[in-house]
């Protein structure tokens, strides 16, 4: 029998503690579920507060505010006639839960606390809340004065329960929960769940989306039944970036998959399913019929009094059930092109400043930078020419314009809000000096050309005034200690100017109305892990879009957005030699950022895989790289020597992550210290213990090696 139910999943843009906001933007996506046809309505993953609320989440008042918001909600009667899953934090038994709401027409059918806590990588859910340790379990749980005066009830299920409407039986499982081995969508489904309801803060990484829609598939194509996926979206005031992707699945289907990235705020994604093919997919399993009649896991089970689908008698013949689609996944470069430009954007308009100033080199990475802001830019002007008015009045209000503004051209909103410099010194080559000025007119920016030469020889003047000793280049026969400094003074003095410039720059060009810009650095991945930049340069900046990005990544990005973005100027920035250009040039010596790292960026990109995702130490890493080097005719030395290199400096500059910039994460081998990579800044770099086992793993199989070839 036919019983088609039309679902609603919602990406939404929260932003941390905006309690305001977030619920103008969870009604608005009810409002717009409802009216689709929905009754039955997730959003994301503690949406009331928002998911990236972190040590705010200890504090009595988000717990308070969160319930203020579910009172609007509980008292909103036009929200009637919908099962709305909404999500908070919840106190119970002086335990803090990550939970899901489950209310329908003003009263509340189910709190369901999650059970198995994300905590690694940006995660750190159990620093804020317990996991519920008794499934398929519930409790009473004392509503507070206020919601129960609205309510009308004086106690709810609190707990792991299944939930029955007139026609179907739903349950929930929460963000990790869908990642763990003993998913609970197994045994809720095999206890007859048809409806699996999945609320998520998941943020993105390149090659990411795939794994999602992946796990989801097979829990659907094993277990039958429909799957609900609904995530957070944009930049809630953190480092990370909630990529969307709600989803509906349904017996190993995809049925619709929302934008992975947008600038909007609601985004709902609707599908319409038959019960009737749930119920037959699953009937046609025996296999799954044997498991489910011997099953031991029974739920609890809690009545909502609705019904999903139309009575039989009542069926609406032009209700057509959605057709099963092909997910369109982005490349990795449409992933940097997308994701960090709508991350900038939030950021932008959300801290109310008048846009970004950037140190533009003439190099790849800055180049890349800028390149993301141009990105950024037509998405906000293709919003503004479909009329999206939340993105018009951000875009007016940062512009300074009246309600009739519309930007026509990327280049014509980045010439508003996009400012950036060449800082050079005699060091610079005209190649750089020209290839920033091409790329800031290809795209608009406005673009300021300096000679800081002046800056730095005040400043080594100083020092020859105080200490009576003139510092020179090594080129020119001074020390290293000399060829250092003197090329760190100019990477300082241009985050001095940085700063400066995105400071009055505004106010010169349009005096007090003129707000500040946020600087924008443009250190990649590879960089940081090797600690390849001067503390406190130019890659200290307030943002940076590409700080989680490998070198070979963005490599790939500026290829396609030579060639999707009408920018042939990136030509000249993908066959330039990596240069730093703060050293004299001479005959015998060209700077190479390669060369003076002592490591390629391909190689960096196999260290930093190997260290952060497959947890290797020196040893480890060394013998993992035996198995794949050996192939390229290394010898065991050579292998042992580039790793000892790679640990040394890593570890004599782990001390530059204490102060890295907030980037984008974006990769999965990110040092960033902040949050995700947690290590010590001070090493032992001679790594005595680690080196002498490679040391005597090498002699072994040089030892080995003589005797065959002796033999």
């Amino acid at each position: 029998m036919v019983h088609y139910v039309t679902v609603a999943t919602c990406a939404l843009n929260q932003w941390a503690l905006d309690f305001q906001g977030n619920y103008e933007r969870i009604r608005e996506s009810i409002v717009q579920a409802k009216n689709g046809g929905a009754r039955l309505r997730i959003g994301p993953e503690l949406e009331i507060p928002g998911y990236g609320c972190q040590d705010h989440f200890l504090e009595s008042d988000t717990t308070l505010h969160s319930w203020e918001v579910l009172a609007r909600l509980l008292q909103d009667r036009s929200l009637d006639g919908v099962l709305i899953d909404t999500g908070m934090p919840v106190l119970h038994c002086n335990c803090r839960y990550n939970c899901r709401v489950v209310i329908l027409d003003g009263k509340i059918v189910l709190i369901r606390p999650k059970m198995h806590l994300a905590n690694d990588g940006n995660y750190r859910e159990l620093r804020w809340f317990a996991g519920w340790a008794r499934p398929a379990t519930v409790e009473d749980f004392v509503l507070p004065r206020f919601i129960a005066d609205i309510t009308g009830q004086r106690e709810v299920p609190f707990g792991d329960a299944l939930i029955n409407t007139e026609d179907s039986c739903i349950g929930i499982e929460l963000c990790e929960e869908l990642f763990t081995p003993q998913s609970p969508h197994i045994a809720m489904s095999l206890d007859g769940a048809e409806i699996i309801l999945n609320s998520s803060g998941s943020h993105h990484e390149l090659r990411k989306l795939r794994r999602r829609i992946e796990l989801i598939r097979e829990a659907t194509l094993k277990c039958g039944g429909i799957y609900l996926y609904a995530n957070q979206k944009g930049c809630d005031g953190d480092r990370v970036y909630y990529d969307g992707s709600a989803m509906v699945l349904a017996n190993g289907e995809i049925l619709a998959v929302g934008q992975q990235f947008s600038i909007g705020d609601v985004e709902v994604t609707l599908a319409t399913v038959d019960l009737g093919g749930v119920r037959a997919f699953r009937a046609g399993m025996s296999s799954r019929s044997m498991q489910a009649s011997r099953s031991e896991m029974s739920y609890p089970r809690v009545m909502a009094a609705i019904s999903l689908s139309a009575q039989h008698a009542h069926f609406d013949f032009s209700v057509h059930p959605t057709r099963p689609m092909t997910a369109s996944l982005h490349s990795p470069a449409e992933e940097i092109s997308l994701g960090p430009a709508c991350w900038l954007w939030d950021y932008l308009r959300r801290s109310s400043l008048g846009g970004f100033f950037l140190p533009l080199s003439g190099g790849i990475d800055s180049c890349a930078t800028a390149v993301i802001v141009y990105s950024m830019c037509r998405l906000v002007v293709e919003a503004c020419q479909r009329g999206d008015t939340q993105v018009l009045a951000d875009v007016r209000r940062m512009c300074g314009e009246d309600s009739e503004y519309v930007p026509e051209r990327a280049q014509d909103l980045a010439a508003r809000i996009f400012c950036t410099s060449y800082m050079g010194t005699a060091n610079s080559t005209s190649e750089t000096r020209t290839r920033a000025r091409n790329l800031a007119a290809a795209i608009g920016s406005h673009h300021i050309d300096v000679d800081m030469d002046t800056v730095v020889s005040a400043i080594v003047g100083l020092f020859a005034l105080v200490t009576g000793q003139t510092p020179r280049y090594a080129v020119h026969g001074g020390t290293s200690a000399e060829n250092l400094a003197l090329q760190n003074i100019q990477a300082r003095l241009r985050m001095l100017l940085s700063y400066l410039f995105a400071a009055l720059v505004p106010w010169a060009m349009c005096g007090s109305s003129g707000k500040s810009l946020l600087v924008l650095g443009s250190a990649n991945v590879d960089e940081a892990l090797r600690g390849y930049f001067t503390k406190y340069d130019c890659s200290s900046a307030d943002l940076n879009p590409i700080g989680s990005i490998s070198k070979a990544d963005l490599r790939g990005f500026i290829e396609y957005a030579r060639d999707h973005m009408q920018l042939e100027v990136l030509g000249g920035f993908l066959d330039a030699v990596p240069s730093a250009e703060l050293v004299p040039f001479s005959p015998g010596y060209v700077q190479s950022d390669e060369d003076e790292m002592g490591m390629t960026y391909n190689e960096l990109g196999v260290y930093g895989r190997l260290r952060k995702i497959k947890k290797c130490g020196p040893y480890s890493m060394f013998a993992q790289l035996l198995h794949v080097w050996s192939q390229a005719q290394l010898t065991p030395r050579q292998i042992g020597d580039k790793v000892k290199r790679f640990f040394f400096y890593y570890a004599v500059n782990r001390h530059k992550m204490t102060t890295l910039t907030p980037a984008y994460h974006a990769e999965a081998y990110s040092p960033d210290d902040n949050r995700f990579d947690l290590r010590q800044f001070l090493y032992n770099a001679r790594w005595t213990w680690q080196f002498r086992q490679i040391d005597d793993a090498v002699g072994r199989l040089e030892k080995r090696d003589n005797v065959v070839i002796e033999e």
